[in-house]
C-alpha cells in the first residue's frame, strides 16, 4: 500500500525566489544539487503545468530540462508541446524544440524547429501558424521567425509566404496581429481594390484606444487616379448614462479626375456628431426631479453627399439620398406632463445653397397624458400644445403655435359587448410672418384658426377559439362633425386655396399644416386568426371613409392590408388604397418572403398614382421593383442575388450577385454589384452607375467572420 501511494503522489518541493516548484513523479532521485524524476513526471509552478517522460533539475543554478512527450499549459489559455525542453525557473527562460503552441481561446497554433520565452516573451524560428486543422490546414502563414507577448497577446511574423493548401498567394516582410479580442491601440484590418475610374484604392486604418472613457479611429485613404482624403470617428463615453461620437472627414479629388467628372466641388468635406444622455437635467444640473429627462444629437453637415461615399469602398453602404436632416432633441417626462424642445435642421444636397430651405429651429412642445375628470374613468382629457418657428435664412419665416384639447366621455354597454364614446376636439392655430428683400410673398396677413370638431364611436370586438385556431373580429365606426370654424387673416384668406391638395406644393402654402376635418363616417373592420400557440397566422384590415360634405365623391380611400403566414416559412403582405373618385389604385405594395433557412427570398413591388398630371421632376406614376434572395447549399457555401428596379424611370437602382463560402477557419467570397448613385456637379444633380466586384478573404480568427455583404477587397469596373 505504501509502495503504491508513494507511486503516484511522491513529489520534490523546492523553495527559491518566493515560489515553489513541485514535481510528481513514479521515480524521484537526488543527488547532491540534482534532482532527476521519471515516469509520468508533472510539474506545477506558479500557473504553469508541465508533463514529461523524464526530467532533471539543478537546484544550484534552476535550469529544469524535460524529455519526451512534452506539454506545459498555463492557465487556460494555451499549450505548448515539444520533445525537449530547458526551463530557468530563476530567470524565466524558457527553450523548446521542436515547438508547439496552441492558443486554447483563438484555437491559433504556431509549429516550429525551435521556441523560446522570457518571462512574457517568445521568439520563434522557422515555422508555422494558422487557425486551421493541424493535420491539413486550408491555410498557413510560413515565417522565418516570430516573437509573441503572452500579457499583449500580440504576434510579429517576418518574412512570412500565405498559403492555401500548399499554394503560395502572398509574400511580405512583415506581418503582425492580435490573437486578443479586447480593445487596444493599433492597426485595423486594411482595405484595397482597383478601379478603372478611380485606380487603386488603399485604406489603412490606425485606432487609438488608450483609455477606458474614448477611443479613436483614423482612416486615412488614397486613390490613385481620383485623389486622396482621410476620415476620422472619436467615440466617448463621459458619464453611465450618456455616450457620443464625433465623425469628420475630408478628401480633395485630383485636378483631372474633378474637371473630367464636372463635379461640383473639388474638396468633400463634413462632420457627423451623434450624443444620447439619459438624465441630462439630473446629472448636468443636479436638479432633484423624478421624472426622466433626455437629450438626443444628431447632428449631420457636409457640402455634398461625396462626403459620405468617400468615406469607405464599399458600395453595400452608400448614399442615395440627398436630404440629411439634424435633430436636437431635449425632453423632461412624468407620469403626468411630457416637455420637449427639438431643433430640426434639413439640408438639401441638391441644392448649391440652402438659404431658402425651411428649418424648424426651434419647436416648443408640451402635452398633458390622459387623465380624468371628478376621478370618473369614463370622463377623460388630454392636452397637446406646440409653437413652432419656422425659419429660413432668405424668405418668408413663420412663428407658429397650435393647441389641440380633446375630451372624451366614453362607456361600454350589453356586459362589454358594445363601447361608445363621445370626443369634442378643440383645435386651434396662430401664424405670424416676418419678410425680407428674398421673400417670395409679401402680402400674407398674421391669423388664427380655431375648430370645435366631434366624434361618436362605437366598436365591438368578438374572440372565439377552436380546435387548432382562435379567431377575433373587431368593428368599428366613428362619426366625425366640426361643429364650427373661425379663421382670420392667412387662413381666411388661402385657407380654401391651400386645404386643396393639388396645391400643397405652392409657395403661399407652406405655413399651411391644418387637416381638413370634414362630416364623415370611418368603417374599420379587423381579423385576426392565430393558431394554437398563439401566434399569428392571418391578419386582414379594412378602412373606409365617406365624407358627406361632398355632393358628389363622397367616398375616400378605401384601404385593405393584408398579412399572411402561410406556413412557417412563407408570408404574404398586401397593402392596398383604391381611390373611388379617380376609379382607380392610388397605391398598391405587394411582397413574399420566403425562409426556411436554406432559401432566404423576398420580392416586392411597389405602385403609386398620384392622380397628377406629370412634370419633369415630380413623375405622376411610380413603379419599383426590389428582390433579395440567399441561398445556403449546406454551412459552407451560400449564394447572394439582389435587383433593384425603377420601372417607370427605365432605371436600374442596384444590381448584385456572388457567393461566400464559409469555414470554421476562414472565408472567402465574390460579389458582383451594381449602384447608381447621386452626385453632385456642376449642372446640378447627377447619378454615376458604378460597377464593383467584391472579394471577401477573411482568415480566422485572424480577421472577424464575414457578414453577408461586407468585403475588404474591391475592384470597380469601367463603364
Amino acid at each position: 500500500m505504501f509502495k503504491q501511494l508513494l507511486f503516484f503522489l511522491l513529489f520534490a518541493s523546492l523553495a527559491f525566489a518566493s515560489s515553489k516548484v513541485e514535481i510528481f513523479a513514479t521515480s524521484v532521485q537526488t543527488q547532491n544539487n540534482i534532482v532527476e524524476a521519471s515516469g509520468d513526471v508533472v510539474v506545477s509552478y506558479q500557473e504553469y503545468l508541465l508533463s514529461a517522460k523524464k526530467a532533471t533539475y539543478n537546484r544550484k543554478n534552476g535550469d529544469l530540462e524535460l524529455f519526451g512527450d512534452i506539454t506545459m499549459s498555463y492557465g487556460k489559455n494555451y499549450r505548448v508541446v515539444g520533445n525537449y525542453a530547458r526551463l530557468n525557473l530563476i530567470k524565466k527562460e524558457k527553450i523548446f524544440h521542436p515547438f508547439y503552441i496552441l492558443d486554447k481561446k483563438t484555437d491559433v497554433w504556431i509549429s516550429a524547429q525551435e521556441g523560446s520565452a522570457k518571462k512574457d516573451d517568445m521568439e520563434v524560428k522557422n515555422g508555422i501558424v494558422s487557425g486551421c486543422d493541424q493535420n491539413n490546414p486550408l491555410w498557413k502563414l510560413e515565417f522565418s521567425s516570430s516573437n509573441y507577448n503572452t500579457q499583449t497577446k500580440w504576434i510579429n511574423l517576418y518574412n512570412t509566404t500565405l498559403y492555401f493548401y500548399d499554394i503560395p498567394v502572398l509574400y511580405t516582410p512583415y506581418f503582425g496581429y492580435s490573437l486578443d479580442t479586447t480593445r487596444r491601440t493599433g492597426l485595423l484590418l486594411p482595405a484595397f481594390g482597383i478601379s478603372t475610374a478611380e485606380g487603386f484604392y488603399f485604406q489603412q486604418p490606425l485606432y487609438i484606444a488608450e483609455y477606458d472613457s474614448w477611443d479613436l479611429e483614423l482612416k486615412p485613404q488614397i486613390r490613385t487616379i481620383r485623389g486622396s482624403g482621410i476620415y476620422s470617428k472619436l467615440r466617448f463615453v463621459d458619464s453611465p448614462s450618456s455616450q457620443g461620437y464625433l465623425k469628420a472627414g475630408y478628401f480633395k479629388e485630383n485636378s483631372k479626375y474633378y474637371k473630367d467628372n464636372n463635379l461640383a466641388n473639388q474638396e468633400h468635406y463634413g462632420y457627423n456628431f451623434h450624443y444620447i444622455h439619459k438624465g441630462v437635467l439630473q446629472h448636468w444640473f443636479n436638479a432633484k426631479l423624478d421624472g426622466q429627462s433626455g437629450l438626443f444629437v444628431d447632428i449631420n453637415n457636409m457640402n455634398d453627399v461625396d462626403y459620405i461615399n468617400l468615406e469607405t469602398n464599399n458600395e453595400v453602404t452608400n448614399q442615395t439620398s440627398t436630404q440629411v436632416l439634424s435633430r436636437i432633441n431635449l425632453f423632461y417626462n412624468t407620469n403626468f406632463n411630457y416637455y420637449a424642445t427639438y431643433l430640426k435642421y434639413h439640408l438639401d444636397l441638391t441644392k448649391n445653397t440652402n438659404v431658402d430651405t425651411l428649418q424648424q429651429l426651434p419647436i416648443l412642445h408640451y402635452h398633458h397624458y390622459l387623465d380624468t375628470f371628478f376621478d370618473q374613468e369614463y370622463f377623460n382629457y388630454s392636452l397637446d400644445a406646440r409653437s413652432t418657428n419656422i425659419y429660413r435664412e432668405a424668405g418668408t419665416k413663420t412663428l407658429q403655435t397650435q393647441l389641440n384639447l380633446p375630451v372624451k366621455l366614453q362607456t361600454s354597454v350589453f356586459d362589454e359587448l358594445l363601447n361608445l364614446s363621445y370626443t369634442t376636439t378643440l383645435y386651434a392655430q396662430h401664424s405670424h410672418f416676418t419678410f425680407d428683400s428674398f421673400s417670395l410673398a409679401t402680402n400674407l396677413d398674421d391669423g388664427y384658426f380655431l375648430r370645435d370638431s366631434n366624434s361618436f364611436s362605437a366598436s365591438i370586438e368578438l374572440a372565439k377559439g377552436y380546435e387548432d385556431f382562435i379567431h377575433t373580429l373587431s368593428f368599428g365606426v366613428i362619426y366625425t362633425q366640426s361643429s364650427f370654424t373661425k379663421k382670420s387673416g392667412y387662413y381666411e384668406t388661402y385657407g380654401t386655396f391651400c386645404s386643396n391638395p393639388i396645391n400643397a406644393t405652392n409657395p403661399i402654402c407652406e405655413a399651411y399644416t391644418i387637416e381638413n376635418v370634414d362630416e364623415s363616417l370611418e368603417l374599420n373592420l379587423q381579423n385576426y386568426i392565430y393558431d394554437g400557440k398563439a401566434k399569428p397566422l392571418l391578419y386582414h384590415k379594412l378602412a373606409q371613409k365617406i365624407d358627406y360634405t361632398q355632393s358628389q365623391n363622397r367616398f375616400g380611400e378605401l384601404e385593405s392590408e393584408l398579412r399572411f403566414n402561410i406556413n412557417r416559412w412563407f408570408v404574404f403582405y398586401n397593402d392596398t388604397l383604391f381611390n373611388f373618385d379617380e376609379k382607380g389604385f392610388s397605391k398598391s405594395l405587394n411582397s413574399v418572403k420566403y425562409d426556411d433557412k436554406i432559401f432566404d427570398v423576398t420580392l416586392s413591388y411597389l405602385y403609386k398614382d398620384s392622380f397628377i398630371p406629370s412634370t419633369p421632376t415630380l413623375p405622376r406614376y411610380t413603379r419599383y421593383v426590389t428582390s433579395k434572395g440567399r441561398y445556403r447549399y449546406n454551412s459552407h457555401y451560400s449564394y447572394e442575388i439582389g435587383y433593384n428596379y425603377d420601372l417607370e424611370a427605365k432605371v436600374k437602382k442596384s444590381g448584385e450577385i456572388g457567393f461566400l463560402y464559409s469555414k470554421r477557419c476562414w472565408d472567402f467570397g465574390i460579389k458582383y454589384m451594381q449602384n447608381n448613385r447621386p452626385i453632385l456637379t456642376q449642372s446640378g444633380e447627377s447619378s454615376i452607375n458604378d460597377k464593383y466586384i467584391y472579394f471577401t478573404i477573411v482568415l480566422k480568427p485572424l480577421m472577424p467572420p464575414a457578414k453577408p455583404g461586407s468585403s475588404n477587397i474591391a475592384v470597380k469596373l469601367p463603364e
